[in-house]
């Protein structure tokens, strides 16, 4: 049998889990009576925990808002995970988390059972993160943005493109997207009456919000979904076109969205890449695994040549 502090302290963490919970189901997991558990629920009212009961079939009881905060209950397996993402924070897009994150993993790694410290500690000293190497964004520009979300005000911002042209922009937000260490904006852009997605680190958002407005339909495959979509098959400066000694069907399995991929006989094909860096495709053909033939662009071909006579050199100083 439990002690009734410890009793209390697992009624509280069946109580956190949102929604409401009957009487009987608590009772079975404390393993105590229901006249049991109606005592420690009044308990813990007595102890100023806000604890709300529903009667009927689908009532119950719920841990409501209230002035106390409840002590965060965690198993074995939520403290590993919330420890884990605290390591890995800072890796996350965002430029000022690395030393509150490390701050809050010491906290939290103080307060846990001897038989789950060594572990976490171990996990955190052979752990680091790797610099992005790409711009990331400060913490506190993510609240405002998710503020105008929330409430369904328009926001708007001087948005910077990858030309470094400025242009000024209203839109109705809808989702914070984070994909490739690099945090998006997605909403319905009113100039241009369409949707689009904006990165964070480019954009300067302006006060006060602009006017509500209504939800739309979400759009086709979902907000995510059309993110992914719109990064894949984003417009490049550059596209270039060469023939692969190999089917269609076997490079489209390995191909992005972002590449075109024309059949061009039984064993080869055709695929055009868009990109603004000619030695960065060069490098990516060799993934392909294929022989192949660029088609019409000398600067990528140069780039070909260059790759290809540092590794004839390489493997003549090995």
């Amino acid at each position: 049998m439990l002690t009734t502090s410890a009793r209390l302290l697992r009624l509280l963490a069946q109580l956190q889990v949102p929604g409401d919970h009957t009487g009987r189901s608590l009772a079975a997991e404390l393993s105590v009576s229901v006249r049991t558990l109606r005592n420690d629920v009044a308990t813990l009212r007595e102890l100023g925990y806000p604890v709300e009961a529903s009667p009927g079939v689908a009532g119950g009881y719920r841990l409501g808002s209230g002035s106390r905060l409840p002590p965060l209950l965690l198993d074995d397996e939520e403290a590993m995970a919330v420890t884990l993402g605290l390591i890995l924070a800072a890796s996350h897009g965002l430029s000022d988390t690395a030393d509150s994150s490390m701050r809050a993993f010491s906290k939290v790694v103080a307060l846990l059972p001897s038989r789950l410290r060594p572990r976490l500690e171990a996990l955190a000293g052979a752990t680091s993160n790797a610099p992005l190497g790409r711009p990331t964004v400060a913490m506190d520009a993510l609240p405002p943005m998710a503020a105008a979300i929330h409430a369904r005000e328009q926001l708007r911002f001087s948005y910077q493109d990858a030309s470094g042209n400025e242009t000024h922009r209203e839109v109705e937000p809808y989702r914070l997207v984070l994909r490739g260490a690099r945090w998006y904006l997605l909403g319905w852009d009113l100039g241009r009456d369409d949707w689009r997605t904006f990165r964070v680190d480019r954009l300067r958002v302006k006060v006060p919000n602009g006017r509500r407005f209504r939800p739309r339909p979400d759009p086709e495959g979902g907000f995510e979904d059309f993110v992914v979509r719109a990064l894949d098959t984003a417009p490049w400066q550059r596209r270039y076109r060469v023939r692969l000694l190999a089917s269609a069907d076997v490079i489209r399995e390995r191909a992005p969205a972002s590449i075109e991929v024309e059949p061009d006989g039984d064993d080869s094909c055709v695929v055009t890449v868009g990109s603004d860096d000619a030695a960065m495709v060069a490098k990516y053909l060799a993934w392909w695994d294929a022989p192949f033939e660029v088609l019409d662009s000398p600067e990528l071909l140069t780039e070909v040549r260059l790759l290809a006579q540092r590794y004839v050199d390489a493997s003549r100083r090995s």
